[in-house]
């Protein structure tokens, strides 16, 4: 008889787990059964804000393989629209809901997959009926709010609440539909995810593109007129929303694993080892946006959804439960977005988790060109770097700037990854030609400036 794995949740961490698991064993020797309680299978949740935009044309754009593909091709049993809602440890099974058709279902397992992944922060006052309050987690949302962008009465006025990527990129979306959109932030600016210094420059950006930012402020309630959004209610008076979109982030997704006593982590996230199995649980393994990871730099454990963790963990996972042996090596937060034209890159630590982590520091901000200062099309970019006291190791590095500014966050995160110190750096063999890049690439000017700071010129 056929083992069996089943798999709760059809995107990137699931199906990469699944699809890894069948390339080791065939289906005489492993049958997979994959529950997904959307209409959709591994598909890219951070293109909906350019769909949204019209950047993308067509929803299947976003999609990198359909379930048909996964059925006929990997032979991995898909179910849509089932919504798992118990496990059932003892028994090893799993009762699964059908959306569509009503009733529920159980299924047995030898092995379980749990890549349920995030789901939105929405607070009470989102808990609505009133039309015209969208969140952006799914390809079904996408949907949604382009519907109501193009039907009639059409919307004149947006209020994005949350400032974090989603809720920029939405912002920058709305601005392509002709909207008046406003950006309502709880904190002191958007764009958390980077110090305040480097944020301002994106803040700068989104105003100039014509977005009002509200910072400090926070969103009590929903005005509405005929079961339709009418405004949002804040402290400072209601702001005038025809479409209200949220962006606050997410968290994990945990409560099917918090039922069944699988060990919930520090960071509120599944707690899984190396091999992304979960621990004290036999046979049962978990990854993407639901699981913690150790962060390379704090030694922390972490929860950091990004889908590029999430296709790693679960290639991870997939290997392993194929009988081959593979470990997950860390994160280190790095990523990349837009505004406008105005390109944004992190890695590693903030000022203030340098603080959290106990660490005595330097920081450096430099501005420098793209490419030769004589050359066409050079345009400026800043370079933040955080450096550890005395040793200089870098601990986090963050650029703004226009075009070619974000993707050079990729070098520092590999001297990120590998431990490297700022003096190392800066004799890193970088590319260079007047079309490129300066004699003196932003990334060495910035680590110059960091041993300057640092008082040494070695280890």
């Amino acid at each position: 008889m056929a083992q069996r794995l089943i798999v709760i949740g059809g995107d990137a961490a699931g199906m990469a787990a699944a699809s890894q698991a069948r390339r080791r064993r065939d289906k005489r020797d492993l049958e997979i059964v994959a529950f997904e309680r959307g209409h959709f299978t591994s598909y890219s949740a951070c293109g909906i804000p350019y769909w949204v935009s019209g950047l993308v044309s067509d929803r299947d754009q976003l999609v990198a393989r359909d379930p048909e593909t996964f059925r006929t091709d990997f032979d991995i049993d898909v179910r849509l629209r089932h919504e798992v809602t118990a496990i059932d440890l003892d028994r090893r099974e799993v009762v699964a809901s059908d959306l569509e058709r009503g009733g529920e279902v159980r299924e047995r397992f030898d092995t379980l997959m749990y890549a349920t992944g995030a789901v939105p922060i929405k607070p009470d006052w989102a808990h609505t009926d009133v039309d015209g309050v969208f969140g952006m987690q799914t390809l079904d949302d996408g949907a949604a709010l382009i519907d109501w962008l193009e039907a009639d009465p059409k919307p004149r006025r947006a209020v994005v609440v949350g400032g974090g990527y989603i809720g920029v990129e939405m912002a920058e979306a709305l601005i392509q539909h002709g909207l008046t959109v406003t950006l309502v932030e709880q904190a002191e600016q958007p764009m958390s995810t980077v110090d305040p210094d480097m944020a301002e420059l994106v803040v700068d950006a989104m105003r100039g593109l014509g977005i009002t930012i509200r910072p400090g402020l926070s969103v009590t309630g929903l005005d509405e007129r005929d079961g339709r959004v009418s405004a949002v209610v804040t402290a400072e008076g209601p702001i005038p929303a025809d479409v209200v979109v949220l962006g606050l982030g997410v968290r994990p997704n945990v409560a099917l694993a918090q039922a069944a006593g699988l060990p919930i982590g520090p960071s509120g996230a599944v707690r899984v080892d190396r091999r992304m199995r979960v621990p004290g649980v036999e046979d049962v393994w978990a990854a993407g946006d639901c699981v913690e990871s150790l962060h390379r730099v704090s030694g922390m454990p972490v929860h950091i959804p990004l889908g590029t963790h999430a296709n790693k963990q679960g290639r991870v996972a997939g290997i392993n439960i194929g009988g081959g042996y593979a470990t997950f090596a860390g994160v280190i937060g790095t990523a990349v977005t837009k505004v406008c034209e105005l390109e944004v890159g992190r890695t590693g630590l903030r000022e203030r988790d340098a603080r959290a982590a106990g660490f005595d520091f330097v920081s450096v901000i430099t501005q420098s060109t793209n490419r030769a200062g004589y050359y066409p099309g050079a345009r400026f970019m800043s370079v933040k770097l955080i450096a550890e006291k005395p040793s200089g190791r870098l601990l986090g590095a963050q650029i703004v700037g226009w075009s070619e500014a974000a993707k050079r966050i990729d070098t520092l995160a590999v001297a990120l990854w590998n431990g490297m110190t700022v003096d190392d750096m800066t004799a890193l063999d970088l590319g260079y030609a007047p079309p490129y890049a300066p004699v003196w690439d932003p990334v060495l000017i910035a680590a110059r400036k960091a041993v300057d700071a640092l008082g040494t010129t070695g280890r």
